[in-house]
Formats: structure tokens, sequence, C-alpha cells
């Protein structure tokens, strides 16, 4: 039998028994509209939501924008830096 990619995901949390966060970190080069930009058509957020998440960023000076996977998340990192955003990899604090 095969799996899928969100099954195979799913047994590779429940092994490890980690989720991980893709973190987006505030950067004085970057323009809140375009990072909302990014968070819509990358994430595919609501606007509202791309709004409320770059505003996390822009004022707590990050926001956690994915969770799941290391690789997952590390793949989500790669494409924030060719938009030119700074994020990072952590463990995610949720459960």
């Amino acid at each position: 039998m095969s799996q899928t990619l969100e099954e195979t995901d799913l047994i590779e949390l429940t092994v490890h028994g980690r989720l991980w966060a893709t973190i987006v970190w505030n950067d004085p080069v970057n323009l809140m509209n375009y990072v909302s930009f990014v968070f819509r058509s990358y994430f595919g957020f609501t606007q509202s939501e791309a709004h409320k998440r770059m505003l996390h960023v822009h004022h707590d000076g990050r926001a956690v924008v994915a969770t799941g996977s290391r690789e997952e998340m590390e793949r989500h990192v790669v494409v924030m830096h060719e938009y030119g955003l700074w994020a990072t990899v952590a463990p995610s604090d949720e459960p």
C-alpha cells in the first residue's frame, strides 16, 4: 500500500514527536505591504491573515507562519530567503 505525502508527514511527526515552525523575522529592508504579499502568494493566507502576521513581524520582531515537519519548514525557509525575507526554523511551541 502506498502512502500519501500527508500520511508520511503525519507518521514522521508521530515518530519524532515534534512539530517545527517557520519563523519570519523583522528586517529594515522589506516594506510591510511586500511581506503581506509574500504571505498571501506563497502561504495562501487571506488578506486579513497575511496582514495580521505581517503586523506580528513588524511589532513583535517575528511571526510563526507555518508549522509541520522539519523538512517542510526548511523548504519554507528557503523560499522565504528567495523572496528576500529573513526566516528560520525552530521547534514549535505547539503540542
